[in-house]
């Protein structure tokens, strides 16, 4: 239905990606396909134009759409022709727009795959990590799975919420500095002792000298995530977290020290109604699996008002340690003891042997250009963090009964998930 589509490409808008860009879309030699009404084919737009379109009230993406491996590839491929630093959040991330008028989120590489997060870093001055955004957006969504005698589709967690994203080798003189005009991040490239280039942009943790991103000698490895659509043209509301930490030295959240949280959060909009309590429990799996602490808020179509997905943004502060399991990312599933059955059975499927969900994911994050994107012990502790999901939902249903649990979000007259995914 039309109202199930963030844009009704006939009628809402007259898709013209000049009209959403800066003036150089004014180039007298970009030639566009046009129909005899005088419109451009959409089969003509970039593949970032087809991925906004494609989205709809239940996901950013569906499940064959052509148009995202193809954003991958442009993602790693189109020629960058400006950059300039993203004004707010703690650490430095730049803004990148390609030749086809796209534009992606750069986050540089801050540690090695090895690296774990010091043990005395508080979650919320952890580095946010380049390949725990391209991982999350693997594990997102489903892979093409090769086994003996068989070719299939395997979905990993497949709720495609994560906007694409792709690793990519940037080189900072000519991709970075020489096409920057925002002359604060260009004031802070410098060459170091080892004649390595160095920059470090303006931004509230690790800029500065001593935090320098630096190439070798001037390539730089980071990941790169599309954009959403303009938020003149789809506006989206963001939503605190109701288990949201407290990022402080010393006190608690409201969650940590009542056991009954959840029924006050049940009892207030929208999580009295519609299928957002589930969405949460799903982001609370998929952040464990990750080891992600650090979601404080999340956000949503405007359009789909409450009836609609959770977008899984910022990523980044995932896969910060393979050695330590954080139970504490489980709490709002043990508190409301609710999942979705698509999300509990696929999990289920993930955890035996020929569907193991690390080697799953390994065979995914192998088709990212600069991979491998996780170090082997992450891929472990996402099966040993699985069995622990697992547990947790089982005694949630000794405690509580399976139906009760377990929201049967499938259509049983055609065995499919519904959309009120």
């Amino acid at each position: 239905a039309d109202g199930d589509l963030l844009f009704n490409v006939n009628s809402d808008i007259r898709f013209n990606p000049r009209a959403a860009e800066q003036p150089e879309w004014q180039n007298e030699d970009h030639h566009e396909e046009f129909l005899p009404t005088g419109e451009t084919s959409i089969d003509s737009y970039p593949n970032w134009l087809k991925f906004h379109i494609g989205i709809n009230r239940y996901e950013l993406y569906s499940r064959h759409n052509p148009a995202i491996e193809a954003l991958l590839q442009d993602l790693v491929s189109q020629k960058i022709t400006s950059v300039a630093m993203k004004s707010g959040g703690t650490q430095l991330k730049l803004i990148m727009t390609f030749q086809n008028y796209g534009q992606a989120l750069f986050k540089p590489m801050k540690q090695t795959r090895e690296q774990e997060t010091p043990p005395d870093f508080f979650y919320f001055s952890d580095y946010e990590r380049h390949n725990a955004e391209i991982a999350a957006f693997h594990l997102d969504r489903q892979v093409e799975w090769i086994c003996i005698r068989r070719k299939g589709e395997i979905l990993i967690l497949d709720f495609r919420r994560v906007p694409p994203v792709a690793g990519r080798l940037v080189n900072m003189t000519r991709e970075i500095r020489d096409v920057t005009r925002d002359k604060k991040l260009w004031r802070t490239f410098f060459i170091s002792p080892a004649n390595n280039i160095c920059f470090y942009g303006e931004c509230s943790y690790y800029c500065s000298t001593e935090h320098a991103l630096c190439g070798k000698p001037d390539q730089i490895e980071g990941s790169l995530a599309a954009f959403l659509p303009d938020l003149s043209l789809a506006k989206r509301k963001t939503w605190r977290n109701p288990w949201r930490r407290s990022y402080h030295k010393r006190k608690k959240a409201e969650w940590e020290v009542d056991p009954d949280y959840c029924e006050e959060v049940k009892q207030t909009p929208p999580y009295d109604s519609g299928t957002r309590i589930l969405d949460i429990m799903d982001m609370t799996v998929f952040d464990f699996l990750m080891g992600n602490m650090d979601r404080h808020h999340y956000e949503t179509f405007e359009k789909f008002g409450n009836e609609t997905f959770i977008i899984h943004l910022d990523n980044g502060r995932g896969f910060g340690k393979y050695s330590h399991d954080e139970l504490s990312i489980l709490v709002p599933l043990n508190q409301c003891c609710r999942i979705r059955k698509s999300t509990y059975l696929r999990l289920q499927l993930l955890a035996k042997e020929e569907y193991k969900l690390s080697l799953l994911m390994k065979e995914s994050l192998l088709k990212d250009k600069i991979a491998p994107i996780l170090y082997q012990p992450h891929l472990e502790a996402m099966d040993r963090r699985l069995r622990i999901v697992l547990k947790a939902v089982s005694d949630c249903i000794e405690k509580d009964g399976y139906d009760n649990v377990v929201e049967n979000d499938f259509n049983t007259d055609v065995n499919t998930v519904t959309t009120e995914r």
